[in-house]
């Protein structure tokens, strides 16, 4: 029966998540998911003057976004803990007794040193295939410092006694640490331990050839966080470089993906990172979105942004937030649409605009249109609006489709047509002949708001009519 499958992602906390390491982190995981075998996340933290707490948090904060949950590690625990090189010193001192037990190691100036057998090591890559890589020449491959005078160590050491500690069955790494793999196969050989089986996956590259830096623009998990893109199109998108569902599709379910994952069907050629067609590629999640998901991380995003809200309604920011699905393609896109939106409706104006805060405030105060003034706005009208007030005044439930069926109800009771009260409406709360539908536009401006514009509207109409009867 073979053996349960155990892999591991081993960032170091000195910077930001890098989306390289975002993608070794990810076929990991999917390789654990595939399998039914453990994802370890472990922390080699051994360089203590370039690790912060700050580039640890950004690790699991980055995949944690992405939807990588691990097995074991920090904040998880495991059996095989701790896991942070940082705690791992008597283990490391308990290894290296067993190497010089066996002759391979010799002090030199303060450092160890490892012995290397003088050989030809051959290894069998998952995705790379036949490996071999000669070491005979110590002038080409020198003996290799295991710890330094100091007493700190280096990584190709504590990374194999760990990998033997926690029992990896598989490393999957980037292609740039094949090299390092011969000598952490002598270092297996040498402790005793059968190494894991090795899977090597391509480079990412930017879309020039040059390999994809952490000085890049969109090198970071972070950025695709600010910039308003979704953990599910982002996790989707570094799927395929690299791995292909081998169907065509671009745009899979991430359940879809664990059930095909395979390292086979890792390509050995390197990845070119499009940013365009990872923009597309999000936008046309955004459009899949359900409505009312899309409407809170709208919202969310807005909030961030230091948009105040509250002086407009719940209903017209829904209304507005739901006319952007399909047409964004990052939430980083939704403010200047909002914005464009309110001032091309004229529902809102900008009260404040400081850099990173905008104050949206209804725009109440209106001169009415004088040709409608002088037609709908007779003695008749205000009795109509009255009615129409005390009407509206006892909904319970203030939304468009109530607003029209008792505004008929109130049209049949006085025995007129449902035009006659839908024009001095119009003009009561717009000050305006035509527009937008009016049901959605009360709905949108509130109860107590409507009310108020009404009550405005028949004194605008009394105050007509005494001015007329002076004259």
């Amino acid at each position: 029966m073979p053996s349960p499958v155990r892999v591991r992602f081993a960032p170091s906390p000195t910077g930001y998540l890098h989306i390289g390491g975002a993608r070794t982190a990810l076929f990991n995981w999917l390789y654990a998911r595939h399998t039914g075998g453990t994802f370890v996340l472990r922390v080699e933290d051994t360089d203590q003057a370039r690790n912060t707490e700050e580039a640890a948090r950004a690790i699991y904060d980055g995949l944690s976004w992405l939807g990588l949950d691990w097995d074991e590690g920090p904040q998880a625990g495991g059996e095989f803990g701790p896991y942070f090189q940082s705690q791992r010193e008597e283990i490391y001192l308990a290894y290296l007794e067993k190497l010089r037990a066996a002759g391979r190691v010799y002090d030199d100036s303060g450092a160890v040193r490892f012995r290397f057998e003088r050989e030809k090591v051959v290894m069998d890559d998952v995705i790379c295939g036949h490996v071999e890589i000669d070491m005979a020449n110590p002038e080409t491959n020198p003996d290799m410092t295991i710890r330094r005078p100091d007493g700190s160590w280096i990584f190709h050491f504590v990374n194999v006694v760990d990998d033997i500690e926690m029992k990896i069955s598989h490393v999957i790494r980037g292609e740039d640490h094949l090299s390092n793999t011969p000598k952490h196969i002598q270092l297996y050989r040498a402790l005793g331990a059968t190494p894991p089986r090795f899977a090597h996956i391509p480079l990412i590259l930017n879309p020039n050839g040059s390999k994809m830096s952490k000085r890049d623009q969109g090198a970071s998990v972070a950025y695709y966080v600010k910039e308003g893109f979704l953990p599910e199109a982002v996790r989707n998108y570094l799927c395929l470089l690299g791995w292909s569902p081998k169907d065509g599709r671009e745009k899979i379910d991430i359940d879809d993906i664990v059930r095909i994952f395979n390292l086979s069907n890792i390509v050995r050629s390197p990845a070119t990172f499009n940013p365009v067609k990872l923009r597309w590629l999000n936008g046309e999640y955004m459009r899949a979105l359900d409505p009312d998901r899309y409407h809170s991380l709208g919202i969310r995003r807005l909030l961030d942004e230091g948009v105040a809200i509250g002086f407009f309604t719940s209903s017209h920011v829904r209304r507005v937030i739901a006319s952007s699905q399909g047409k964004l393609k990052t939430f980083a896109e939704l403010r200047p649409y909002v914005e464009s939106e309110l001032r091309a409706q004229r529902k809102m104006h900008v009260l404040a605009d400081i850099p990173g805060y905008v104050i949206f405030e209804p725009e109440d105060v209106f001169e009415y249109d004088p040709v409608g003034k002088a037609k709908h706005f007779q003695r008749d009208a205000k009795d109509r609006l009255v009615k129409l007030r005390d009407a509206f005044a006892e909904l319970t439930d203030f939304n468009s489709e109530n607003l029209e069926k008792t505004l008929k109800e109130v049209a049949l009771n006085l025995g007129v047509k449902p035009g006659a009260l839908v024009q001095p409406l119009r003009l009561a709360v717009s000050g305006e002949m035509v527009g937008r539908g009016l049901y959605e536009m009360l709905e949108d401006r509130g109860q107590g708001r409507v009310l108020a514009l009404i009550n405005q509207a028949i004194r605008e109409i009394i105050q007509q009519t005494i001015t007329f009867r002076a004259n």
